[in-house]
């Protein structure tokens, strides 16, 4: 993935989104079908998982993105987080930003358009978006998640109280 606008995409390209937000785009039946949660824990999955989240752990991410990549292109908003949200989630939230802007330049050097329009240059530079998709990182991850959502089963799931005590 040698592409100029990819390798653009840096951390501090990402936008962090709060637990409160995150849930009150779940609870929102219009925009809850629009979201894709990635949650890319290994071990520490275990003890409770946000409702709906796609389990990616990050040493299946590469293997894992090309269906990644596909199963999330019409949604508006992909939120990556792992335990804290400091290592494993902004890795992966970069990783899948960068290859779906490679994605995009791919297909469209295909099409034969040319990918230097100030309009794509937007869509991988600004306000998190890529391609008219929102990455997200879940601030603070699902320590912080469960820390105000554990025992809501509408947006918890498999919550084991015992672990976290």
């Amino acid at each position: 993935m040698s592409s100029t606008k990819a390798a653009s995409i840096t951390l501090s390209s990402l936008k962090y989104i709060k637990p409160v937000d995150l849930a009150n785009s779940l609870q929102d039946a219009e925009t809850s079908s629009k979201v894709a949660i990635i949650d890319v824990r290994d071990n520490d999955h275990v003890g409770g998982n946000i409702r709906g989240s796609q389990w990616v752990p990050i040493n299946q991410l590469d293997a894992r993105m090309p269906e990644l990549l596909r199963t999330n292109q019409d949604r508006d908003r992909v939120v990556f987080h792992c335990m804290l949200s400091q290592q494993r989630g902004p890795k992966a939230a970069l990783a899948y930003a960068r290859a779906r802007a490679y994605q995009a330049e791919k297909e469209a050097k295909g099409q034969g358009k040319s990918s230097s329009t100030e309009e794509e240059k937007t869509n991988v530079e600004g306000n998190g978006k890529v391609y008219g998709q929102e990455v997200c990182v879940l601030e603070g991850g699902f320590g912080a998640w469960q820390s105000s959502y554990a025992e809501d089963e509408t947006l918890t799931a498999d919550y084991v109280e015992d672990l976290w005590e």
